[in-house]
C-alpha cells in the first residue's frame, strides 16, 4: 500500500468528522471502479446471500458497501493518530452493563466496518486483546499494530495459535474475537450463512469452553457522517458453548445474519466469505 495513502489519512484526520466522512464516501465511490477484483467478490457474495433482491438493488448495496468500507478506512486515521478525548467522543458505548464482573469474557465482534473504532474505544477503559491476520504490506501491518495497541491493547497474529488467546483471557483481558470469516477448512465446519454453506471456525466454542468465559456479542454501527460510531454490547449468551460445535457455529452466524439485515451495507462483503467449498462443489470466485 502506497505511503501516499497513509500520508493522506494522516492529513485528513485533522479535519472534523463531518468533513472526513464524505471524503471517505468519495474514496469508496472511486474504489468501486478502481478495484475490479473486490467489486466482483462483493457482487458474488451479495448474489449468494440476497438472491431475492433485484440486480439493481444488489448493485446499489454493493456501491453503498464500498462507500462504508472506505469511509471506515479513511477514518482509521483518527483512530491511529487522534487524541484519547477525540476517540472517546467518536464511539458511543451502549450495553456495558452486560459485561460480567470478575468473569473471563469474550467479545464476539462480527466483521462490520466499524470494528476498529470499537476496539480502540474499549482499550481506553479496559485491557483488550485480539488476534489478527498478518498483512502483505509490512508498512500497513506496522501501522495497524501500533494503531490498535496505542492505548495498551494487546494483539497477536493468527499464526501464533489459540494459546495466546487463552493466555489473554486468563490475564483478565477482554478478548475481542472475530471468527465469522472463512479461514479455511482447518478447525471449521460448514454451516449456513444466508442459506449458503460457509466454512466457519469453531474457535469461539473451544475458547469459551477452555476458559469458562462468558460470550458477549459486540456489534459496531457506523452512524451518518459526523456522528461517529455506536458500539452495542448484547446480553451474554446462555448455554454457550452447548457441546455441539456445529450448532454453536450456526447460532453465531444466525446472530450475524440478524445484524446484517439491520445494516447490510456495513458487513465485510468484499472478503471471500465462501472461498472454501464442500468437497466436489465448484468455487464461487
Amino acid at each position: 500500500m502506497s505511503a501516499a495513502v497513509f500520508a493522506f489519512m494522516y492529513m485528513v484526520h485533522f479535519l472534523p468528522l463531518r468533513l472526513v466522512a464524505p471524503i471517505g464516501n468519495a474514496v469508496g465511490a472511486a474504489a468501486f471502479w478502481l478495484i475490479p477484483e473486490r467489486r466482483k467478490v462483493t457482487r458474488i457474495n451479495l448474489q449468494k446471500c440476497f438472491p431475492q433482491l433485484s440486480r439493481n438493488e444488489r448493485e446499489k448495496l454493493a456501491r453503498a458497501h464500498f462507500r462504508a468500507f472506505c469511509r471506515s478506512f479513511v477514518e482509521r486515521g483518527i483512530l491511529w493518530w487522534g487524541s484519547r478525548a477525540r476517540i472517546a467522543r467518536l464511539v458511543q458505548l451502549e450495553g456495558l452493563e452486560h459485561l460480567p464482573k470478575g468473569r473471563p469474557t469474550i467479545l464476539f465482534a462480527p466483521h462490520f466496518v466499524g470494528l476498529d473504532a470499537t476496539l480502540l474505544r474499549l482499550s481506553l477503559d479496559y485491557p483488550v486483546a485480539m488476534m489478527y491476520s498478518r498483512q502483505k504490506d509490512p508498512r500497513f501491518e506496522r501501522l495497524l499494530y501500533r494503531g490498535r495497541t496505542r492505548f495498551g491493547g494487546r494483539m497477536f497474529p493468527r499464526q501464533a495459535g489459540v494459546k495466546e488467546g487463552l493466555r489473554a483471557i486468563e490475564s483478565g483481558a477482554l478478548y475481542y474475537y472475530l471468527p465469522d470469516l472463512d479461514y479455511g477448512p482447518k478447525r471449521s465446519v460448514f454451516v449456513p450463512f444466508f442459506g449458503v454453506p460457509a466454512a466457519t471456525v469453531t474457535g469461539l466454542s473451544y475458547i469459551a469452553r477452555e476458559t469458562r468465559a462468558v460470550v458477549v456479542p459486540c456489534v459496531t454501527r457506523m452512524l451518518p457522517g459526523g456522528e461517529g460510531y455506536r458500539a452495542m454490547l448484547y446480553p451474554a449468551w446462555k448455554d454457550f458453548p452447548s457441546g455441539d460445535d456445529a450448532a454453536d457455529a450456526r447460532r453465531m452466524l444466525a446472530f450475524v445474519e440478524e445484524r446484517v439485515r439491520e445494516m447490510p451495507e456495513q458487513y465485510f462483503w468484499l472478503h471471500k466469505r465462501f472461498k472454501t467449498r464442500p468437497e466436489g462443489e465448484a468455487r464461487f470466485y
